[in-house]
């Protein structure tokens, strides 16, 4: 089989490259050798949010009065049902990478994708063997859950996310190690739907790459639900043979032993590169990753690579943006390179969590001069009205030019606002300009317009 484009990969960055290349004009194939939509649709962002709506539910209806409305009777979760909601709508998805190939003329070929040479892919499936060849080769092959040197994943009681998403049965007790997006969402998840939950990260603060103040916010919230949290603390091994695990911690106070009937290692992941032909080829690395330049070449003529493989954050829409422009570039046109200094972050716990550009810290280690402002959403009408006021909007300028250098969001549906503050410097946008932009009332968006007002001392309902 030969094509003008081949994709290794169907992920957000693979799926995404591949119908861009076929809207330009090319002969595209996607090598797969799993479900279409790779672990984003199938076993990471997709799924994961349906069961975090599934638990926002819950917590819903256990504080139905606090709304005047009363249900009789306990509430129940049938946990069962709960994962296969989750695992319905990750299959729905993947169907609809399936149409999308079909409407762009897209072929899959099936199988286990490795550099033969820098035109040719050898797909290996069920023990047979196919060479696919093409001008350019994009390598999209994502990543996986990392595991501790000292914590081996036994997929029973010490499990990755992959298996978070799938347990037969609501755990009694459950350690987290690792607090980013995905340990805290899962933390979040459990918890919420009635499973004992110890949360422990080593860095001083959960949520370690936010902003401080969001991090300690996000504490504060969940040890208001009687979640454990433990920082500034290491796990030092997990004993697996008796009935529920031991997790032995090391503490600033000294060592704590945890029992738990499961243990999650959610200490981020590691990209997939074993076994595809970049050493045969001598593709180069850089920190463990592939090596590339703004339009994702690497250093052999015809290969590129996008995603969880190179550098940036492991986010799947930054992968999504990397495909567009590799094959943009390939294309002949001019793409702007991806910046990376304003790429959102989110995390979808109660509350959820977002931001993009510097952190109040960074900003003034890169030696700015800065002015911040913070509205807090117990003073917004809307979340007083909707009942969810924890959290704030914390924006940072740069006091001389009126630069917005970051936006740091905590509380209900932060995620659906940070798209404005990410086009706002994007556009280049002042401080001034964001006071006079007029927001809808009442809307949770209007703490961005009162935060910048705040850094201005312009602020109206604070």
């Amino acid at each position: 089989m030969n094509f003008d484009i081949v994709v290794v990969g169907s992920g957000p960055g693979g799926y995404v490259a591949a119908i861009r290349a076929s809207q330009l004009g090319f002969n595209v194939g996607v090598i797969e050798r799993a479900e279409l939509g790779g672990i984003c649709l199938n076993w990471g962002c997709i799924p994961t949010k349906a069961l975090l709506k599934s638990a926002q539910v819950y917590d819903y209806m256990k504080h139905a009065e606090d709304y005047g409305i009363n249900i009789e009777g306990d509430i129940k979760v049938d946990f069962t049902k709960v994962v296969e909601r989750s695992r319905g709508v990750a299959a729905g998805m993947s169907k609809g990478i399936q149409y999308l190939f079909k409407k762009n003329k897209i072929t899959v070929v099936e199988g286990f994708g490795k550099l033969k040479n820098n035109t040719t892919v050898e797909v290996e499936n069920n023990g047979e063997k196919t060479e696919v060849t093409a001008k350019h080769i994009i390598l999209a092959t994502g990543a996986r859950a990392k595991e501790l040197p000292n914590i081996s994943v036994d997929g029973k009681k010490i499990i990755s996310y992959r298996k978070a998403l799938t347990l037969e049965k609501l755990p009694e007790s459950m350690v987290v190690i690792g607090s980013g997006a995905i340990g805290s969402e899962f933390a979040y998840f459990y918890h919420t739907m009635g499973t004992k939950v110890t949360l422990i990260e080593y860095f001083p603060n959960i949520v370690p790459n936010e902003d401080e103040e969001v991090s300690k916010q996000l504490a504060r919230s969940f040890k208001k639900t009687k979640m454990k949290v433990i920082t500034n603390a290491s796990v030092k091994s997990v004993d697996t043979s008796e009935k529920n695990c031991i997790v032995r911690v090391e503490t600033k106070k000294g060592e704590e032993q945890i029992e738990a009937e499961i243990v999650l290692s959610a200490v981020g992941v590691t990209p997939n590169l074993e076994n595809i032909g970049i050493e045969e080829l001598g593709i180069e690395l850089e920190n463990g990753k592939i090596k590339v330049d703004d339009y994702y070449r690497t250093n052999v003529e015809g290969i590129y690579a996008i995603g969880d493989i190179v550098h940036g954050h492991s986010l799947a829409h930054v992968a999504s943006a990397e495909g567009i422009t590799c094959v943009e570039k390939i294309a002949g046109q001019t793409p702007e390179p991806v910046d990376y200094n304003n790429i959102p972050g989110c995390t979808y716990t109660y509350p959820e969590v977002a931001s993009v550009g510097m952190t109040e810290a960074q900003a003034i280690e890169a030696g700015h001069d800065i002015k911040v402002g913070k509205f807090p959403f117990t003073a917004s009408g809307k979340a007083s009205a909707a009942g969810t006021k924890d959290g704030f909007v914390k924006l940072i300028f740069d006091a001389k030019y009126g630069e917005l250098l970051g936006g740091h969001m905590i509380g209900a549906n932060v995620t659906e606002m940070i798209a404005e503050i990410v086009a706002i410097r994007k556009l280049e946008t002042t401080g001034h300009d964001l006071i006079k932009t007029i927001h809808p009332h009442p809307t949770m968006s209007e703490a961005i317009m009162e935060a910048a007002a705040a850094a201005y001392d312009e602020v109206i309902h604070l």
